[in-house]
């Protein structure tokens, strides 16, 4: 029986081997599902990449000997003729020999003419995607070249029957199928209808190609008749002169000449200057927004392309875009790119940013001795001994860790904080005591040579260059001389507060900066407040590319947001936004935005349900201690239920202010804001309602930070990006193809602001008061919800119910906030004929 068994398993080892040998390079007719035939995953797909690159080579070699084939038939294929009719007395001068010159000439003869050269351009193309070396849209190509292919031979077979030396010539320049072509337009349309059909064809290919072609056109056409038309006027101009001196030769040619008026006349009515129309050319350059000098000189590394503006109002879906229903080597839809609507779309380069140089890149170890010595002699001078120093060099701080010696109180060693300070002489020191994670304290002293830390610096490291973060922020470096980057997909909402002067504004460009080196326009928008209106103004120019806009607003001058009144509207449609992602994710059973977009680029969610790929929105408020005091709980409300519930659906808020009180930065903004970003305060109580324990009040300025995301903040020494940097982003930017319009958000009605039409209730169910309540207004010419209350003794929302009624039928005015509504009827007649009407 043991030798059965050891008999038998061979040839099944065998058959495995083969079968599994057979499929993986000639394709897989049927899964196999027998147990013996388990493969990993991955080793499929190698065995098929292994495949896909066998085909391709055979399929690029075999297009690369038919395309030079046919170029040398176009050289030696008359020499080759005597082949045709004694093939065995002489040798093909054809570069592929015998088999190349008959492959050649039976395909440039019988087929297309000179234009079959596009088939085995075609397959050299196929090839290359097959191999998976380059992602090429094979069924435009294939489009293109078949276009190409019996445009060309029709004309060609047209242009040759006028050339007499290409009449005799060996090669069909059309081909058969050219003469076809030719053959039945002549009979359909006739001699004088076939040279107007090549043109038109050629113009839709033109404008089906690219709309730059047609302007092309268009502007050496129109060239060309104004040259015309200066040359008419020219002559004109010389025969006035002529006829001016002899007046009655002018009256005679003017009589028996009448083409001269006839010539002039199309002429007079068109502009002169309609070059200026012409050399106006739609890109990726949104005019409008940017200034002069940035349109006049964009960056070079983009200067060269002209990329038209793509819709941004039109979803793409697929069974809308012919590309996303290319089929992949499983017979199935490829996965949907939302990259695709910019695909000429540039990431800023790192030449954009200014390298700092550092002169205190050497360490200074006579400031450091000079340090360490005085920690010490503080120390023991009160009594607190320590086993061991040790210290840290950052770009503008330096950690001294001290271990205490056995029974030392860390109290006393926090006590002597300023003591410290003084023996240092130093801006300002803060202790960590403990330090966690480490059996140490931590005093932290400013560097008497502190060094810049450049945004380049940050963004050309490996860390930034390899991160997978969904929303990375680069925000400096830490004490320990490494890149501090948070994500902010998973913070979710950040919660900045500074002095002014203190690198808030710095840092918010930092983040970003970051942003738009890292995330394309198709997966990030950014929603900026400003109430200053100076701090975010420089990134008007990429209002099309990463802004999102209220629906209603796009033509507004300022895309940033600074007016008080747009700010509550855009907060309020940004909690619409949510409320629909939230349904959007339900009736896809997602949890969370991610998990959506991979679901819709997966194809396994319908376009045609309402379903979309849904950016990320970020939402930057400046000085947010102004909009608290100008609208109060308007702001405050809708900016809670954004931070309480928007994470999951890729909203995330950035809220900064330089007074963080506690009328500014309510317990429910910080309940909802887990992480902080602090640079220096003006007081403890400052910092403590920043950060919930003070530190803040103890920094140096200039960029350095604390970041609190957890249990213990860090120190930070923020990333500096300067003004001329950013407007070069966003000048680079701005070059590059865009969307026509911002991103769209829902548009909301503003509060007391309903187009004129009043409040949404139904006249034709009045209150049983509303007669009595009218007359009462009238006659007092005041009206308000408490009087109305007081005078009938009813309830408040009765009351308010009347007088949104009266409101509606046009008795009162909208209300003014604590002011009395405003009373529109002046006189009983004038009341009569509104409550005639409505009865």
């Amino acid at each position: 029986m043991a030798e059965k068994k050891n008999n038998k398993t061979p040839k099944k080892s065998g058959k495995k081997e083969s079968s599994g040998f057979f499929k993986s390079w000639f394709g897989k007719l049927k899964p196999d599902t027998t147990p013996q035939a388990e493969v990993s995953s991955e080793k499929v797909k190698k065995e098929n990449g292994n495949r896909n690159f066998l085909i391709g080579s055979v399929l690029a070699i075999v297009a690369l000997y038919m395309l030079l084939a046919m170029v040398s038939h176009l050289f030696t294929g008359a020499e080759d003729q005597k082949l045709y009719y004694n093939s065995q007395s002489y040798t093909a001068t054809n570069w592929m020999g015998m088999f190349g010159y008959k492959l050649a000439h039976y395909v440039m003869d019988r087929w297309f003419g000179v234009a079959s050269i596009f088939i085995p351009v075609f397959l050299l193309a196929a090839s290359i995607r097959i191999m998976n070396i380059m992602k090429i849209r094979l069924h435009k190509w294939f489009l293109n070249c078949m276009i190409l292919m019996v445009w060309c031979s029709a004309f060609a077979t047209y242009v040759v029957e006028y050339l007499p030396f290409a009449r005799n010539s060996y090669i069909i320049w059309g081909g058969m199928i050219g003469r076809e072509e030719m053959s039945l337009m002549r009979d359909k349309i006739g001699p004088m209808g076939v040279p107007l059909v090549l043109i038109i064809v050629a113009l839709l290919y033109l404008a089906y190609v690219s709309d730059e072609a047609i302007t092309t056109l268009r502007g050496w056409m129109t060239s060309k008749s104004i040259k015309a038309e200066e040359n008419v006027q020219e002559g004109l101009s010389a025969d006035a002169e002529q006829g001016s001196d002899n007046p009655e030769a002018a009256e005679d040619d003017d009589s028996t000449d009448p083409l001269i008026k006839e010539t002039t006349a199309p002429f007079e009515d068109k502009p002169i200057n309609t070059s200026t129309t012409i050399d106006f050319k739609i890109s990726g350059m949104d005019n409008t927004d940017l200034p002069e000098p940035r349109i006049e000189k964009p960056h070079p590394a983009v200067e060269k392309e002209e990329i038209p503006i793509v819709d941004q109002g039109m979803e793409v879906v697929m069974g809308e875009d012919p590309e996303k229903a290319v089929l992949n080597d499983e017979g199935t839809l490829e996965p949907y790119d939302p990259k695709l609507d910019l695909e000429f779309y540039k990431y800023p380069t790192l030449d954009l940013l200014k390298q700092y140089e550092n002169k205190g890149d050497n360490i200074d170890m006579e400031e450091q001795t000079k340090n360490k010595n005085r920690i010490i002699q503080v120390l023991s001078n009160f009594g607190v001994e320590i086993s061991s120093i040790k210290a840290t060099i950052g770009p503008t701080i330096t950690l001294y860790e001290i271990t205490p010696a056995p029974g030392v109180r860390i109290s006393r060693i926090r006590n002597l904080e300023d003591d410290i300070a003084l023996s240092l002489s130093a801006l300002g020191i803060r202790i960590i005591a403990p330090i966690p994670g480490k059996g140490t304290i931590g005093i932290e002293v400013p560097n008497a040579k502190p060094q810049m830390v450049s945004m380049e610096s940050i963004l050309n490291s490996r860390k930034f260059q390899e991160t997978d973060y969904e929303l990375p922020m680069a925000l400096g470096k830490t004490i320990t001389n490494e890149v501090f980057m948070v994500d902010l997909a998973k913070m979710p909402h950040l919660l900045v507060a500074g002095a002014t002067g203190q690198g808030k504004s710095v840092g918010l460009n930092a983040i970003i900066t970051s942003l738009l080196y890292k995330k394309h326009p198709a997966e990030l928008k950014f929603v900026m407040v400003d109430p200053k209106k100076v701090e975010f103004s420089v990134y008007n120019p990429i209002v099309n590319h990463f802004l999102a806009q209220v629906e209603g607003n796009e033509d507004t001058e300022e895309p940033i947001i600074t007016d008080v009144n747009k700010v509550i509207q855009t907060l309020k449609s940004l909690c619409v936004e949510m409320d629909t992602r939230y349904d959007l994710l339900k009736r896809a059973r997602a949890r969370n935005v991610k998990e959506y977009n991979q679901k819709f680029k997966n194809r396994e969610l319908n376009p045609e349900h309402g379903h979309k790929f849904m950016p990320y929105i970020v939402v930057i408020i400046d000085e947010f201690g102004d909009l608290i005091m100008t609208a109060g709980k308007e702001i405050e409300l809708p900016i809670a239920r954004i931070a309480q519930l928007a994470r999951a659906v890729g909203i995330h808020m950035i809220i900064a202010t330089q007074r963080p009180t506690t009328n500014i930065i309510t317990g429910t903004i910080k309940a909802n804001f887990p992480a902080r970003m602090a640079f220096k305060v003006a007081s403890v109580v400052d910092s403590r309602t920043i950060l919930d324990r003070t530190g803040a009040n103890q920094l140096v300025g200039k960029g350095d930070m604390l970041f609190l995301s957890g249990s213990e903040p860090v120190r930070v020494q923020c990333a500096f990006v300067d003004t001329p940097e950013v407007e070069n982003i966003a000048s680079y930017i701005a070059c590059q193809q865009s969307y026509n319009r911002p991103f769209p958000l829902p548009e909301v009605a503003l509060e007391g602001d309903d187009g004129g039409d009043g409040p949404d209730v139904d006249l034709n169910h009045l209150d049983p008061m509303f007669d009595e309540v009218a007359r009462m207004v009238v006659v007092e010419q005041s009206g308000s919800t408490s009087m109305i209350q007081r005078k009938f003794s009813i309830g408040y929302n009765r009351a308010g119910r009347l007088m949104d009624q009266l409101e509606k039928a046009g008795v009162v005015g909208p209300a003014k906030g604590s002011k009395p509504r405003e009373v529109l009827c002046q006189t009983d007649s004038e009341l009569s004929f509104i409550l005639n009407n409505l009865h």
